[in-house]
C-alpha cells in the first residue's frame, strides 16, 4: 500500500484493518485459518489487518463469508472505498482515461456554494479555456501513460465548471503570477486563455487574486488545493490527489489560503498583471 500523507487517509485505512481484525476474532478463527478458508497465502490476512495492503471487493466479501457474517459487507466496502477516496494515485483515477474522472466531480461542484482555489503550477481549472485544458490533460497522460482522452476530458471540465456562471456559487481563486507567464500552450491560445481570465475577473461571483513574484513572502507557494465550503479540502500532487474530511485538517489549509489571500493583488492591480504576462506571447 503507498503510504498516504494524510493522517485522516492513513486513519481511516488503519480503522478499516482493525474493523477486520474484529470481524475475525469475533468468529474464533485464526488468520491462517482465515487464509486456508479463502484459499489465500498465510501472509495475506496479515496484510489486509495491518493496513499494508488494502483489500478488494471481493476480498471483503470473502473474508465476510468465512465467518457468516454477509450482513457486513456493504458496510466494509462503503469504509474501504471512503478510505481509498481519500488518497488516490492519479494513475488509478485516470487508468481509463481523464474524462470520467471530471465528470465525476460534477455533484461535489454543484452542492459547493465556496469554492477556495489556490494554484501555484497551472490556471485554475474552472478558469481553463478549452485548448489550455486539452493541451494541460494531454500533456498530464503522456506523462502518467494513462490513455489519452484529452479532448474529451477538456469539455468535461468546461461542462463540470458551468457552476462559474450558473447558481449560488462564489469562488475565491488564487494564482501565482508564474503561472500566467508559463508556455502550456502556443502563444495565441496562451493569449486566448489570459483574456478569459481578464473577462471572469468581472463575474459577480469570482474573486480573482494574484500573488506577484515581487511580493514578499509570508507564506512559501504551496501544491495545488481546492476547498470546497469547509467540508473537504483537495489537494493536487503529482502522484495523486488527496482529499481531506477531517476538521484539524482543513482549519490548515483554510489558514494558508487567507495568509496567501493577504499576498494577492486584486481589481485593476491583478489586471495589470495578467496584461503584462499577455504581452510576451504577443
Amino acid at each position: 500500500m503507498t503510504d498516504s500523507p494524510s493522517p485522516a487517509a492513513h486513519e481511516a485505512r488503519r480503522a478499516l484493518a482493525l474493523r477486520l481484525r474484529e470481524v475475525r476474532r469475533s468468529s474464533g478463527l485464526t488468520a491462517s485459518e482465515l487464509a486456508a478458508r479463502c484459499g489465500w497465502h498465510k501472509s495475506k490476512s496479515s496484510r489486509l489487518e495491518n493496513a499494508r495492503t488494502p483489500p478488494s471487493d471481493a476480498d471483503l466479501r470473502a473474508w465476510c463469508a468465512a465467518y457468516g457474517a454477509l450482513d457486513q459487507v456493504n458496510d466494509l466496502i462503503a469504509a474501504s472505498r471512503t478510505a481509498e477516496s481519500m488518497y488516490a494515485e492519479w494513475r488509478r483515477l485516470h487508468r481509463s482515461g481523464i474524462r470520467h474522472h471530471q465528470e465525476a466531480a460534477v455533484p461535489l461542484y454543484e452542492r459547493t456554494k465556496l469554492f477556495r482555489v489556490y494554484c501555484s503550477n497551472v490556471v485554475p481549472g474552472l478558469l481553463q479555456t478549452r485548448p489550455y485544458a486539452a493541451a494541460l490533460l494531454s500533456t498530464i497522460t503522456r506523462f502518467q501513460g494513462t490513455p489519452d482522452d484529452a479532448c474529451e476530458a477538456a469539455d468535461a471540465r468546461l461542462a463540470r465548471s458551468h457552476v462559474i456562471r450558473e447558481g449560488r456559487h462564489r469562488f475565491l481563486l488564487l494564482v501565482e503570477e508564474a503561472v500566467l507567464r508559463y508556455h502550456l500552450t502556443g502563444p495565441r491560445l496562451m493569449i486566448e486563455q489570459l483574456d478569459f481570465l481578464l473577462e471572469a475577473m468581472a463575474f459577480p461571483a469570482v474573486s480573482l487574486g494574484v500573488i506577484p513574484v515581487s511580493e514578499r513572502r509570508t507564506m512559501w507557494p504551496l501544491e495545488t488545493f481546492m476547498i470546497f465550503d469547509k467540508e473537504r479540502a483537495q489537494v493536487e500532487t503529482l502522484s495523486a490527489e488527496i482529499n481531506i474530511t477531517a476538521p484539524g485538517e482543513i482549519s490548515v489549509y483554510l489558514r494558508a489560503f487567507q495568509q496567501l489571500q493577504r499576498m494577492a493583488v486584486y481589481g485593476d492591480e491583478a489586471r495589470r498583471l495578467v496584461l503584462s504576462a499577455r504581452a510576451t506571447f504577443e
